[in-house]
């Protein structure tokens, strides 16, 4: 690595000279350059020839610091410019990559107004066409450039490539790296571009990272798993991942590195799950569970076989010395509030107190009040907490909470405010726990010693994704729904059937039927060209439905307000109810059967499903009507498509992971762990067991006291190395 000096200073501390490095815009010792010269893994990236503080700092926005992120920095996609053509030999419709010196250019108002530049070789001359943009590109040309263009050629009036990726090239070393071989394309932010980051620049800085001492990428996957699982070793992985000799090799190594990453979370995750095992909680449950039995008896309906099975593996669980883990999922309406009801029950049983933590005050209000009365018949004091309480309301019950009068304690995010204080919490129950972040569960969970842990969803998780983001917890699914539960019809249509629907759902409200219509947005935005429920609800009241009565309820609808016109829907009063997503989770009005969803295309697979999971709940079948507006695009037809031709859960579940990825179906920030950066468990999910299998060798007890494998030593060392600093931050804090 060569530096250039342009100054040198006295130390004021001894006599050391000082260097002022035009690289890295920094004095360093004189010696520095014979220290830096050797790049390892660990290297801060600022000192790569190129970079500098500034545009480290740039690269520190997207997670590289050292080498080794630079390396594990994904192209997004690739280039093949391996076959040069000679301008004089391209013909309309074939994509071809040119390399041409700049002959002119000029912004041309024919027509569509349009910066034309004319670059030549030897053979010809050919047009490059930007119709967007071009105040911006016009600058970047110089007469006697020489640019590399890949893109599709056409013909009008002349032959001409329209909106090509261009690379300037400065000199034969510039060539090598970016033309004449496949290349690739890295993701850009605007932070990245404002420090002078281009993609150009970018593969520039990690080609010179790709000259790091071979014995520096030392692999530390035994040779006998790369050859089992027909893995790249991951030097060569490396190289291939950034100037792959074809597209075959660099999903090559793609696979290889995505192994990597599942590795490092399984370690992770299975750390945890040991961890955990080795706890011993501080609190005891009765043997017997003679008040649940009483509130089963008590019910109005008789549980299913799945209910009654994961009740008792509950309970199983409630009764060990370490802290239970359970994670209990099922479909819309299939009845876990009861389940977790039943653990609830049998730590009252046992003098202990259960926080029970609900993602929105509507859901954790609706659960306190169609418990409270059931709860008292038997003995059990229940609680509410939500923000919207009044300070002397709220005082007076966190009182009764830390005196222990209370067993039971309902609540949203409120019930981490540092004044709620419970005297014996010894269950923590958390519905859709998916929408908790992994610091908001380890707060709850801290206000109690250790206790038992009941986490639930009403998104069935794939089974992909349970291995992967749920791996430390034991996992209960709830599959059979209740007796009598009616099921749903689905269809989509296109906002331009709107004014028939309407005229459909008119028919139905004069046969006695309540219906939910759902919109995106609260208010009208600038950004958003969306329906917004504020304004809908105005012109359904006024003008399409004037006949009937009309409810508006979304997040901003103050408590006292929110909780009457629910009511109010409830028992009949309103016949519409107009809302956002704020009724996704949870609401039961058994006497509406009818949903309309506005903007269908704008929402996820998993989240239809939830909202429709709020009509069919009582004695008529349900109805829910997806509205999308156009444009719609191809994935967002496959959705809709998928979500009417399915009401199973899992179902939907499954669809919703391959078509939109783990990244937005469930976020890992939110279980603690580390954002998948190169896996894709959508296309990986053979991986995961190689990765689990081999995690699970490296932690198990046999291994321990067998001859020690120095394979496995080493391997062990670099998983502890790279996850030291994630392992506390996992699950629940």
């Amino acid at each position: 690595m060569f530096h250039s000096y342009t100054k040198q200073i006295l130390s004021p501390l001894g006599n050391n000279i000082f260097l002022y490095n035009n690289d890295i815009d920094k004095f360093v010792p004189k010696n520095y350059s014979k220290r830096v010269q050797t790049i390892k893994l660990n290297s801060e990236v600022q000192y790569l020839k190129g970079v500098g503080p500034r545009r480290a700092a740039a690269l520190a926005g997207i997670d590289i610091h050292t080498v080794y992120d630079l390396l594990h920095f994904l192209p997004r996609r690739y280039l093949d410019r391996t076959m040069i053509t000679p301008i004089g030999s391209l013909k309309a419709n074939i994509d071809a990559t040119i390399i041409g010196r700049v002959l002119g250019k000029g912004i041309l108002y024919g027509g569509a107004k349009r910066l034309e530049v004319i670059i030549g070789d030897e053979s010809g001359y050919v047009a490059l066409i930007w119709f967007a943009g071009y105040k911006y590109l016009e600058k970047m040309f110089n007469k006697g450039d020489i640019y590399a263009a890949t893109g599709p050629v056409s013909y009008f009036q002349q032959l001409q490539m329209a909106h090509p990726e261009i690379e300037r090239i400065e000199d034969v070393q510039d060539q090598l790296i970016h033309t004449g071989r496949i290349v690739p394309v890295y993701p850009s932010t605007a932070e990245l571009k404002e420090s002078g980051i281009s993609g150009r620049t970018m593969r520039q800085i990690i080609n010179r990272a790709l000259e790091i001492d071979s014995n520096e990428i030392g692999d530390y996957l035994p040779k006998r798993y790369l050859d089992e699982y027909n893995f790249l070793p991951l030097q060569k992985a490396l190289r291939s991942i950034h100037y792959p000799d074809n597209i075959e090799n660099a999903e090559q190594a793609r696979k290889r590195l995505a192994f990597d990453e599942l590795l490092q979370l399984q370690y992770l995750i299975l750390c945890s799950r040991q961890k955990r095992t080795e706890l011993k909680k501080n609190h005891k449950y009765k043997k017997s569970a003679k008040l649940v039995k009483k509130f089963v008896e008590s019910l109005p309906f008789e549980l299913t076989a799945d209910q009654n099975k994961v009740s008792g593996v509950i309970i199983d669980d409630m009764v060990k010395t370490r802290p239970m883990h359970r994670l209990m999922q099922g479909d819309v309406g299939c009845g876990k509030t009861v389940v977790a009801l039943i653990a609830a029950v049998y730590a009252s049983e046992s003098k202990l107190q259960t926080a029970f933590m609900a993602p929105t005050e509507l859901l954790a209000e609706q659960h306190y009040q169609n418990w409270k009365e059931p709860l008292e018949k038997l003995g059990i004091e229940s609680s509410l907490i939500i923000g919207a309480m009044s300070k002397p309301e709220r005082r007076d019950e966190e009182d009764k909470i830390e005196s222990g009068k209370i067993d039971i304690v309902f609540g949203t995010h409120a019930l981490l405010s540092d004044p709620t204080k419970f005297s014996r919490l010894g269950l923590v129950i958390i519905d859709e726990q998916h929408r908790f972040g992994v610091k908001q569960r380890g707060q709850l969970i801290s206000k109690g010693k250790r206790p038992d842990i009941l986490v639930m969803t009403a998104t069935p998780i794939p089974r992909t994704l349970a291995l992967t983001l749920y791996g430390d917890l034991d996992i209960s699914s709830i599959k059979t729904v209740p007796k009598g539960r009616q099921t749903t019809k689905t269809v989509w249509r296109m906002a331009s059937a709107r004014a028939d629907m309407y005229d459909f759902l008119k028919t139905r409200l004069a046969g006695g039927d309540q219906i939910f219509i759902i919109y995106p947005l609260v208010e009208k935005s600038d950004k958003l060209d969306l329906q917004a429920a504020e304004d809908e609800y105005k012109n359904l009241k006024t003008n399409i439905f004037k006949d009937y009565k009309v409810g508006l309820v979304h997040g901003r609808v103050k408590k006292d307000k929110k909780e009457k016109t629910i009511l109010d829907f409830k028992t009949g009063k309103i016949q519409i109810l107009v809302a956002t997503t704020v009724i996704e989770v949870g609401i039961d009005i058994p006497s509406a059967s009818i949903m309309v969803i506005e903007h269908a295309e704008r929402f996820g697979l998993s989240q239809l499903h939830q909202l429709r999971g709020r009509v069919g709940r009582g004695e008529k079948k349900g109805l829910t009507i997806a509205v999308a507006t156009d444009p719609v695009s191809h994935l967002a037809r496959r959705r809709l498509e998928m979500f009417v031709s399915s009401t199973d859960g899992f179902k939907i579940a499954e669809a919703d992971l391959e078509l939109r990825g783990p990244g937005e179906f469930f976020g890992t920030r939110q279980h603690g762990l580390p954002e998948l950066k190169i896996a894709d468990l959508s296309i990986d999910t053979d991986l995961l067991p190689y990765s689990r299998e081999i995690v699970s060798q490296l932690l198990s007890d046999e291994s321990d006291n067998k001859e020690p494998d120095i394979e496995l030593i080493k391997l062990k060392k670099f998983l502890e190395k790279r996850s030291s600093e994630r392992i506390e931050l996992t699950r629940f804090g």
